[in-house]
């Protein structure tokens, strides 16, 4: 077939410098992380140990209707737990007791931390320990943090999954893990296209079942399907996992590069993967092209948000002809994401963290045609005149693998052809 991906830049920007800023910063909390992997593993439940606040915004972002039972909850402080009146571990494992009699189908309990249980200093971890002592084996209980003191909102997944890592079986086999939690049928289409390659010892973190098959050991090669997993991707190199550096699945020539990398790990004939991936490559460079119409030319300016920063910023500049004015990501993980820095154009402008009063002078000056940012910064500089797009659409919309990288590509194109429609209408 013919190959239309573009040449790697002569010099990428791995070792490019970094503008770093601590100031304030504009973030969800972690616990949101919580609306997506509560689908993704059917027999888990997620109490929040937390305010009313944080149930609050979990009520509200996952849109929960009254009449649903959802596999999250909020266990709530009240103001005698947090002037330490009354004894908060034993109210928590009497929430527990009642929550595992009621519902006899949770095999996998996470007690998630917040800002008002980490402020209290309320130790999640030695009642993680001694209740999932009380009910193993048919509930384990795990713990991890998705306080929004200082950190960015997908962190909670990352917390999630590395605090699983230390509880999988070991094993000696020689397997390929998928680390990310993705749409069920994202994930299928990945399964599908390795299983084409011959590649069919595969295991995924976080599966669908508490029951499933996942151990880790010597023998375990990973690859991440996020870029903001770089305390799962630590988690399991203390296990003895070893990673498979790549690009992320992105777009045409993210998902080629991803699945070359594991393909290559694996001793996969180069015919065998040309004959896999051709026609889903096709599919997908001309699923694009159609939002391409739209975004060639246009320039691009990325708030700190998801982690998905670099990642996207490839993918617009290398498959949509965009000009990245600035790539602001919370953190920047190059053993994450150094396989996304080479393909970077070499003086693209990298930031790490956030001062947001500075970066909104930047972004002001720039004038770009597009700003990726939080929800909270949207509205206002829609009201400025600049065009955005939200961050976190791009965590809750399936966009991994060929045949999503057309609606990757059309969430960026589409508020550019509302601000064009709505020209065309004041001009009428």
């Amino acid at each position: 077939m013919t190959r239309h991906t573009p040449p790697p830049p002569a010099a990428g920007c791995r070792n490019a410098p970094v503008l770093k800023q601590r100031g304030q910063h504009e973030v969800f909390c972690g616990l949101t992380g919580i609306i997506w992997l509560h689908r993704k593993m059917q027999d888990a439940f997620f109490l929040v140990v937390g305010s009313r606040t944080c149930a609050h915004l979990l009520q509200s972002a996952a849109g929960v209707m009254i009449f649903a039972e959802p596999r999250f909850g909020t266990a709530i402080l009240e103001e005698t737990d947090l002037a330490g009146l009354a004894d908060a571990q034993e109210e928590l494992e009497a929430q527990v007791e009642r929550l595992l009699e009621r519902r006899g189908d949770i095999r996998q309990l996470f007690l998630v931390g917040s800002c008002p249980s980490e402020v209290i200093k309320l130790d999640l971890a030695r009642a993680a320990e001694r209740l999932s002592a009380r009910h193993a084996p048919r509930v384990r209980v795990l713990n991890y943090s998705g306080s929004g003191i200082e950190t960015t909102f997908t962190e909670g997944e990352d917390a999630c999954l590395a605090a699983m890592v230390p509880a999988l079986p070991a094993t000696d086999r020689r397997q390929l893990m998928l680390v990310g939690a993705l749409p069920d049928v994202v994930e299928d289409q990945a399964l599908d296209l390795l299983a084409q390659m011959g590649i069919t010892d595969v295991t995924v973190l976080p599966a669908r079942h508490a029951d499933s098959d996942v151990a880790v050991g010597p023998n375990t090669v990973f690859a991440l399907t996020q870029p903001f997993l770089g305390g799962t991707h630590a988690a399991l190199e203390r296990r003895g996992a070893r990673h498979i550096p790549a690009p992320f699945p992105f777009g045409e020539e993210g998902t080629t590069a991803w699945l070359r990398a594991v393909a290559r790990e694996f001793g996969v004939d180069p015919a065998r993967f040309d004959a896999v991936t051709d026609a889903p490559r096709a599919r997908a460079r001309h699923a694009v092209a159609k939002a391409t119409e739209t975004l060639n030319g246009k320039s691009v300016f990325f708030f700190p948000d998801s982690q998905l920063e670099v990642p996207l910023a490839r993918f617009l500049t290398r498959e949509c002809g965009m000009e990245a004015l600035e790539v602001g990501t919370p953190y920047l993980h190059k053993g994450v994401v150094g396989a996304e820095l080479d393909l970077l154009a070499d003086g693209t402008a990298l930031s790490e963290g956030q001062d947001v009063d500075l970066q909104l002078d930047r972004c002001r000056a720039a004038r770009p045609d597009l700003t990726v940012c939080g929800l909270g910064l949207a509205n206002p500089l829609e009201a400025e005149g600049l065009t955005t797009k939200w961050a976190i659409e791009l965590v809750f919309t399936p966009v991994h693998f060929y045949e999503q990288a057309g609606d990757l590509a059309g969430l960026f194109s589409r508020p550019l052809r509302r601000r064009a429609a709505l020209k065309l209408e004041a001009a009428e």
